[in-house]
């Protein structure tokens, strides 16, 4: 079976896992604890960031080269169509998915976690002893400006990804507008990194990431609830319903996150 080296929330971990539902293809979800978790994945495959796809004794890392290896391997419903020119538009849109929306949206979640307390309670893994959800619900949003500062979000960082995401929606919400996918009528790999990618800015209402209830279908605030971009989130939540399996009471087969062990 495949195995997927990943974090939950992470964005590009969830384009991957879009891809392997899209391909019907069985994985196991392998969750990299992080700080020594990274160490060890480093000393399996020499890197440090997920995702990171185990096949065989194959190690594959980035979510592009990932989608590339799949499509080589597992050539039943292609991501990237041999039409050169659909081939081409494919390729670029997927790029710019990953450094628009991947990168950005990270920010733009860390102004949302920044603003509400409760928001970032309910981030954290339902696994978490109820005395640490209180301490992280209690930290100060005055400390948390102060990390984004040490991290390089600065206010005006933030505001400006916010900026730049928003216009990024409404492109997509237009080139949606009269077409069912993003480079013409069949889905590609272009249309699922979107989709995957977007997890930060508004999570699925469905049961598909292992957050709690209450937090599914909200996000990013002026985002997540801007009638402006409803169209594109509903495009998105579709391509979940069309695509993506959803966890049904445990996590289906291959699903369940483990520490990383190494043999």
């Amino acid at each position: 079976m495949l195995e997927l080296y990943q974090w939950e929330l992470s964005q590009y971990s969830e384009k991957v896992r879009l891809i392997l539902d899209y391909k019907g293809l069985e994985y196991r979800k392998i969750e990299v604890t992080p700080g020594i978790g990274q160490v060890d994945l480093f000393r399996l495959t020499g890197q440090r960031q997920v995702p990171v796809l185990k096949d065989g004794n194959r190690y594959i890392a980035d979510s592009t080269e990932i989608a590339k290896y799949l499509d080589l391997e597992y050539p039943d419903r292609p991501l990237i169509p041999k039409d050169p020119k659909q081939r081409g538009l494919t390729l670029l849109m997927e790029e710019w998915a990953d450094e628009s929306i991947g990168i950005k949206g990270r920010k733009a979640l860390f102004s949302a976690i920044s603003q509400d307390q409760n928001f970032r309670k309910a981030l954290l893994p339902t696994s978490t002893p109820d005395v640490l959800k209180t301490l992280v619900e209690g930290v100060p949003s005055d400390f948390l400006t102060v990390l984004g500062f040490g991290v390089g979000y600065t206010p005006d960082v933030v505001k400006s990804a916010i900026a730049d995401l928003k216009q990024d929606l409404e492109a997509l919400t237009l080139l949606l507008a009269d077409s069912p996918y993003l480079t013409g009528d069949e889905p590609t790999l272009a249309d699922l990194a979107v989709a995957g990618l977007s997890i930060l800015l508004k999570f699925p209402a469905g049961a598909y990431l292992e957050l709690p209830e209450s937090i599914r279908g909200k996000g990013v605030p002026g985002i997540a609830d801007n009638p402006d971009y409803a169209a594109f989130f509903a495009w998105r939540d579709r391509i979940y319903t069309q695509f993506r399996k959803p966890l049904i009471g445990v996590p289906p087969t291959g699903s369940a996150p483990t520490t990383i062990q190494i043999d």
